[in-house]
């Protein structure tokens, strides 16, 4: 596909460097591993399958594939062996009907795959370890904007339990190996990120995915929202998302997390507005209040990501919803 923005990787500092991405045939990690090639980078994509995955077929001559479960000790090594860098994306997680379901699987999956990994990139002497925590660490009553300080404050969202448990494990594991080994960890924490390769499955998608598929191929005029639509997040596009992992496994210089995300607050009814313009289905939002509508507010503080890393979302809220919509449509399925 062709990029909003340029990658920001800096060559000097990954040019011949041997990179592990894992989750690299996903979602983010398929743009993480985009922005890495130009590069020069050596990159290494852990995959369930044999086939090099769907979303990395334009790259497949340039890419390493290795079939392996990293919830498994002995293939988490294999995977990892040789890595100067190992970029940890790899991760089980849905929308909030999935997340509410699933809690117990949610954390063990997450953090067992995350344990093997991590314990693997520590026998084999990894130079640099990127490790991708997530917002659902934050409380559900935060400040606004949300700074890194308030990460473990309180109990995580109810209703991303099991998932912001488990983040808050990898962070303290990160900082613990960091500590105790000397390992060189570094922990990014992003927001919520949105863009072609996003998930568009309806049991299991993130809101706005949901809402453009239902855009698109829904029956009827009404756009449905679960809850109120007064819910709100900060949204990131997939490149800037990439970059500012990128950036962060670049320049930082210890353990502690850093948000990733767009300084901007958005309404989930602002959202379903935009997508129905974009969409051009005639179709309006409605709002299902007897739906959960997750956390109540979301605003990441990137003054940290904006000091100490020079990063600052490049693309604006309506170029990628407007990207995505036509990904979908172009590429997507119902």
């Amino acid at each position: 596909m062709a990029f909003l923005t340029p990658s920001l990787a800096d060559p000097a500092w990954w040019r011949g460097k041997r990179v592990v991405v894992t989750g690299g045939g996903g979602f983010i990690g398929s743009h993480v591993v985009e922005r890495l090639l130009p590069v020069a980078a050596e990159v290494t994509v852990p995959t369930r399958g044999a086939a090099v995955p769907r979303f990395l077929a334009a790259v497949a001559s340039d890419v390493r594939a290795v079939q392996c479960d990293l919830r498994d000790p002995a293939q988490a090594a294999t995977a990892v062996h040789g890595a100067d860098v190992v970029l940890m994306l790899a991760a089980t997680v849905g929308g909030i009907e999935y997340n509410m379901a699933h809690h117990g699987s949610v954390f063990r999956d997450n953090l067992g795959a995350y344990m093997a990994t991590l314990d693997a990139c520590r026998s084999a002497g990894v130079g640099r370890v990127l490790v991708t925590s997530s917002a659902c660490v934050y409380p559900r009553h935060c400040a606004i904007p949300t700074p890194e300080s308030e990460g473990f404050v309180d109990r995580p969202e109810p209703t991303n339990e099991g998932y912001g448990w488990a983040k808050r494990m990898e962070e303290f594991l990160a900082a613990a190996y960091h500590r105790e080994f000397g390992m060189s960890i570094v922990v990014a924490r992003p927001y919520n990120a949105y863009g072609p390769r996003d998930n568009f499955d309806p049991a299991s998608s993130h809101v706005i995915p949901a809402l453009i598929r239902k855009a698109l191929h829904q029956p009827g005029d009404d756009l449905v929202v679960w809850g109120s639509g007064q819910q709100s997040r900060s949204f990131l596009y997939v490149s800037d998302f990439a970059d500012g992992l990128i950036r962060i496994c670049e320049r930082a210089q210890d353990a502690l997390a850093t948000n990733v995300g767009a300084d901007e607050e958005t309404t989930i009814g602002e959202i379903a507005s935009i997508v129905c313009e974009l969409a051009g289905s005639g179709k309006r939002p409605t709002f299902d209040t007897s739906k959960p509508e997750g956390q109540p507010r979301r605003h990441c503080d990137v003054s940290k990501l904006a000091r100490d890393f020079e990063f600052k979302a490049r693309v604006t809220l309506r170029e990628g919803l407007a990207e995505t919509v036509r990904w979908y449509a172009a590429e997507g399925a119902p």
